[in-house]
């Protein structure tokens, strides 16, 4: 009798080469000893949707989305979690925010409640961390954005429907001109780093003993952590983010949970040495 093929899985974006989300899924695949294929897909900028239809056509069971279309995938999505899974539906479920805390709270030891906590940018990446940041209960949440009604308008959407997470915080939004104060937790969301640049933020931003935390990873410092590093903050890349969102999707589609900390391990060793 001919074996059944493999559970399909992949990660759609644009570009996509570079992903490891596929090496991370092996890796947590033989830990649980469950066997599954999981793709990169390169979804033309214009034709996300009719690649996922194409992907569930082929008999995809689950997918990571990633740059650019997060947004998109929110709005294809037939249910939006917490929701019970309806079969030929699509359920949408955002896994980078709890990847996000989870990275900053246990690995990192950087605690989030009661503290000053600044998101820089205020698309798909800040509108997907949003709500578990502030179900962690900061002092304060201010988004700060290049175009400041963007950010006004999706701290304003947060607080109609997130009314009870938000709770005490002082949950604002602004321009990049016009942040105030210092923080303890700065967030970089937005796309700078992949082109080598640095949101512009005031000089006294970082408040003594900062964290300053970028969602972009690589071998290197990226220039926000550098321009960070500089003036005095500790800093983290976004590696283990994506570590922890890949181990809350696994879990989401097997019902299993894997061990995160050798897999970080072994992915930071690979990007040392070049690979």
């Amino acid at each position: 009798m001919a074996q059944a093929a493999p559970d399909l899985y992949a990660v759609f974006g644009n570009p996509i080469a570079h992903s490891k989300s596929p090496r991370i899924h092996a890796i947590f695949a033989q830990q649980c000893g469950h066997t599954l294929r999981y793709e990169k897909r390169l979804a033309p900028l214009d034709g996300f949707a009719a690649s996922v239809q194409a992907f569930i056509a082929e008999g995809g069971r689950g997918a990571n989305v990633t740059v650019p279309f997060k947004l998109e995938a929110h709005a294809l999505a037939d249910e939006l979690a917490p929701a019970a899974r309806v079969d030929g539906k699509i359920l949408g479920d955002n896994t980078d925010g709890a990847g996000l805390v989870t990275d900053i709270v246990e690995r990192a030891g950087q605690a989030i409640a009661g503290r000053r906590v600044l998101v820089l940018g205020a698309g798909g990446a800040t509108r997907g961390v949003l709500l578990p940041l502030l179900q962690q209960g900061p002092q304060q949440l201010l988004v700060a954005n290049r175009t400041a009604s963007t950010a006004q308008q999706m701290v304003a959407q947060f607080q109609h429907d997130f009314a009870a997470s938000i709770g005490h915080t002082a949950f604002a939004a602004c321009g990049l001109d016009h942040i105030a104060g210092q923080f303890d937790l700065i967030i970089n969301a937005t796309s700078a780093s992949l082109q080598a640049q640095v949101p512009t933020l005031p000089e006294n931003v970082f408040a003594t003993d900062a964290m300053a935390y970028d969602m972009v990873y690589g071998k290197d410092l990226t220039p926000f952590l550098a321009y960070a590093q500089q003036r005095g903050a500790r800093v983290r890349d976004g590696l283990g983010m994506l570590v922890e969102q890949a181990a809350r999707a696994f879990f989401i589609w097997r019902q299993i949970q894997p061990e995160t900390h050798a897999v970080y391990a072994a992915l930071r060793s690979e990007l040392q040495s070049g690979q």
